[in-house]
């Protein structure tokens, strides 16, 4: 019954046979199976089926209580019995907001794959904000901290944006003295599905905030970094997407004076984000450890 719990706790999850199966990547004939079966011994109807819609029955409900207890309780057990000097193993499935993945996080991988190579890994690239449960991720990287309070997060390193372009661009446009001066520029934006977008700065006499606009916009900083390099505006990019390209001189940073942000409430800082969980994946604490022996030892942002 175990694993048909489980099973029934994550179509509940997704609220779709199908999408179960393609998480637990089974056949979806096998978790209709495994349903019909689990109702079968219980002698209950746990779902109300239709074509459109898949519902929890009264005694689904109950019965949902007890399962997530009954697989709590066997995972705790389990994780009690185990040998602490057993090598890690298992599954790893982590979200990475696609600029900071491709540069920071996946030369990293194989190092961690080395020291575990019993984990089975996953990552995928992605800008979109991800729901763990519904998608199966046990770890995310993003900015910020979430406002989901059943979520936990842990901060990685602190995220400064740097105002660039490429010296071919300062070249051929006015000079930028202040932040108001980037109203006249052709700015390469971040895609917030905002009618209006907003650089903000502050130093230590004010705070002063910029409309922006320009002809290229991207849910990431890959295409506005390749942009600002061809010279073809302004960005506003991460200190640690930037300072290679700094360093060789093709890009320029300026309004050092000031500091900018992209959101004016967010801190801008990058966290690993996961589900609260009396007994978590163990494989999320390993990976976070490493991620932040990494980030600190060696200054992920100031390679």
């Amino acid at each position: 019954m175990l694993k048909s719990a489980r099973i029934f706790i994550k179509v509940v999850e997704l609220g779709s046979f199908s999408k179960a199966a393609k998480v637990l990547n089974m056949a979806p004939s096998s978790i209709t199976r495994s349903i019909d079966k689990l109702e079968s011994e219980l002698g209950v109807t746990l779902f109300k089926r239709s074509t459109r819609q898949l519902l929890l029955t009264d005694k689904g409900h109950l019965f949902l209580n007890g399962a997530n207890k009954l697989v709590a309780d066997s995972d705790y057990l389990r994780m009690s019995l185990s040998n602490e000097n057993v090598e890690p193993e298992g599954s790893l499935r982590v979200s990475v907001f696609e600029s900071f993945g491709r540069l920071k996080i996946c030369p990293l991988i194989p190092e961690f794959l080395n020291k575990y190579p019993k984990i089975n890994f996953e990552i995928e690239l992605d800008n979109k904000m991800v729901d763990l449960g519904r998608e199966n991720i046990d770890l995310a990287i993003r900015i910020g901290i979430p406002e989901d309070s059943s979520l936990k997060s842990r901060k990685l390193l602190s995220n400064e944006t740097n105002i660039c372009a490429s010296p071919d661009y300062l070249s051929k446009h006015d000079n930028i003295v202040l932040p108001q001066d980037l109203s006249l520029h052709n700015c390469l934006l971040l895609n917030q599905q905002r009618q209006r977008s907003y650089w903000y700065f502050k130093n230590s006499h004010k705070n002063v905030k910029v409309l922006v606009s320009g002809n290229l916009k991207s849910k990431g900083g890959t295409p506005l970094l390749e942009a600002a390099f061809q010279g073809l505006g302004v960005a506003q990019l991460a200190s640690w997407m930037v300072t290679d390209y700094v360093k060789h001189g093709d890009l320029v940073v300026f309004l050092k004076d000031w500091v900018p942000c992209l959101n004016e409430s967010s801190n801008g800082n990058i966290y690993a984000i996961y589900k609260d969980s009396p007994y978590p994946n163990p494989n999320i604490r390993l990976f976070i450890d490493y991620l932040i022996d990494k980030t600190h030892n060696k200054k992920i942002n100031q390679d």
